[in-house]
């Protein structure tokens, strides 16, 4: 046999846990044909890959690339981390169904909640569709790097529907009765499911509640229940001292799983303000999975951590004077730190108490705590707090910020950790049985965090650093655990007959490089950008994507509809 490609002489860690042993990979049309010793084989391509692990190509299930993918057709930064496969449309959030007239209430939902910027959306985005079906036959026909498949979003079903009311009024019978039709209709072409939030730090440009936070319970279980098919994603608070709320909204959607026959999913982080409030989910989901129905987390590899920079953006952006700077040119805001007058004052205002309202959006920065916001000068860590960084050198942390920012010509990125603070409760979390790890986000919160790399930051700090997890054990968790749990049957394994979605790493090197901020969307907004050390190889459906982080060339993904049976 011909081969497409063969990647040969690697060692394999195919996806399943097992042991890994060094062999070839021949591929064909798109598929492996042949796991083994191909010793004379011809092939139109071959890649060396002695030395490097050979493994499935990531599998991401949290992510919002909706917008992204109509000017990114390679997927960055999620392909540079090794990524090949990803769902996109959760939270809610969704292009589609929407009329391009109303356009704008999609993009109110998405801008401030997942920091995609609104310029940019209408710039990047040609409008070509109305209803779900349509969306997706657009997604089609786009050129793609990597695979994506797409839930529909409860909040663009909602103002499809009632319009302005989304936001404001509970839907009538005949909205309900429109909004099921909706649904049905988006399972029927292919989407991966139906997802809502609830969560209260989803809020629209003029600080209101995105639409789907307007639905009642019976009109959330009324759209699930009338799916027919497909998972559903929710984005769902209560938390923190709400214990009993908490339990009643996880058991509640416990009782939907085992009704509805849908699988459940959801992001779970452990906090420092209530440590150990994690463990009662995971005993719901025992018990509901003990009564038919399934439900699984999605968790972390690390703190959820807000970048802060003057790149970006800092907690006191919005105070007095810091407001009229922030709005200039880097430049022009380094000159005004480097005047003395101007400095002092600047200092002397970010060390007051929070000014104004304190209300947060999703991944926005929060009032400074400096003792839980540390200096990201390198990706491995430890990373010091700027408290302590500060008390050694007997100034004051605002002070210490904008000298670190000057020595680095304003290039300076601090972590500020949302959830996940505690990395003992994060580990626990990530080997619970019922989690996945993944939860990048991105596509999202495109200036704010930088997530796409929770993949290659599993291999280098749990894997070679702290060895909480076996190499075969670690990419069994972002290969084969994801793959399966969102339903992509044909990938997440090196086996005959599989989707050849392939990555080729150096297990000593692997890791994510330190983010940059670039312009590079569309109209000239911002976003974080983020490449990884190690990685020789990306491949998807055959076709090398990625060679050491360069593009080839090459645009083999695809759409990866929900197959009905």
């Amino acid at each position: 046999m011909a081969f497409d490609l063969i990647v040969r002489n690697g060692m394999i860690v195919d996806g399943s846990g097992l042991p890994r042993f060094q062999a070839d990979v021949g591929v064909k049309d798109g598929k492996i044909v042949e796991i083994g010793r191909l010793n004379g084989a011809a092939a139109k391509e071959t890649f060396d890959a002695e030395g490097r692990v050979v493994s499935p190509g990531f599998v991401d299930g949290h992510t919002h690339m909706d917008a992204q993918i109509f000017w990114d057709p390679i997927g960055t930064s999620s392909c540079f981390q090794g990524v090949t496969s990803v769902v996109m449309g959760n939270c809610g959030f969704t292009l589609a169904p929407c009329r391009e007239e109303d356009a704008d209430l999609v993009m109110r939902n998405l801008e401030r909640a997942e920091d995609i910027s609104r310029a940019a959306m209408k710039a990047g985005i040609k409008w070509r569709w109305e209803t779900f079906p349509q969306f997706l036959d657009v997604l089609g026909a786009l050129p793609k790097g990597i695979n994506y498949a797409g839930y529909v979003g409860h909040c663009a079903i909602r103002t499809h529907v009632m319009g302005q009311r989304a936001f404001t009024d509970e839907a009538t019978e005949d909205d309900l009765k429109a909004m099921v039709h909706h649904t049905q209709e988006a399972i029927a072409a292919g989407a991966h499911g139906f997802s809502t939030t609830r969560s209260v730090a989803h809020r629209t440009s003029d600080d209101k509640p995105v639409a789907s936070r307007l639905a009642t319970w019976h009109e959330f279980e009324t759209l699930v229940k009338s799916m027919g098919g497909g998972m559903v994603e929710v984005a769902g608070e209560p938390r923190g001292a709400e214990g009993a709320k908490a339990r009643a909204y996880y058991e509640g959607l416990g009782k939907l799983a085992i009704e509805s026959g849908r699988p459940i999913t959801f992001g779970l982080f452990s906090r420092r303000t209530n440590p150990g409030a994690w463990r009662t989910t995971f005993d719901i989901m025992e018990r509901t999975a003990e009564k038919g129905g399934r439900m699984f987390a999605q968790v972390h590899s690390r703190a959820l951590n807000v970048l802060l920079s003057f790149e970006t953006q800092l907690p006191f952006d919005k105070w007095e004077m810091w407001r009229d700077m922030r709005k200039l040119p880097l430049a022009e805001q380094k000159a005004w730190l480097l005047d003395a007058d101007k400095r002092r004052k600047l200092v002397e205002i970010a060390s007051q108490p929070p000014q104004g309202p304190t209300v947060t959006s999703g991944t926005e920065a929060r009032a400074a705590d400096w003792d839980w916001i540390f200096a990201m000068t390198d990706m491995r860590g430890p990373h010091k707090s700027m408290a302590d960084l500060a008390r050694n050198k007997n100034t004051h942390p605002v002070e210490l910020m904008i000298d670190m920012a000057l020595e680095r010509d304003m290039k300076f990125f601090m972590i500020q950790p949302i959830a996940n603070e505690n990395q003992t409760e994060a580990l626990e979390l990530m080997k619970h049985p019922r989690s996945v790890v993944t939860f990048s986000d991105s596509g999202a919160h495109v200036s704010q965090i930088m997530d796409s790399s929770l993949q290659t930051h599993l291999l280098s700090h749990w894997v070679r650093d702290k060895q909480a997890f076996t190499l075969e054990e670690a990419v069994k968790m972002i290969t084969c655990d994801t793959a399966t749990q969102f339903g992509f049957h044909d990938r997440g394994l090196l086996r005959e007959g599989m989707a050849a979605d392939i990555v080729v790493f150096d297990p000593a090197t692997i890791g994510p490089r330190m983010p940059e901020v670039v312009t590079d969307l569309p109209a000239g907004a911002k976003r974080l950008k983020q490449k990884c050390e190690g990685m020789a190889a990306t491949i998807v459906n055959g076709q090398v994507l990625l060679r050491d982080n360069e593009p080839t060339g090459n645009l083999p993904g695809q759409l990866l509809r929900r197959k009905r049976h």
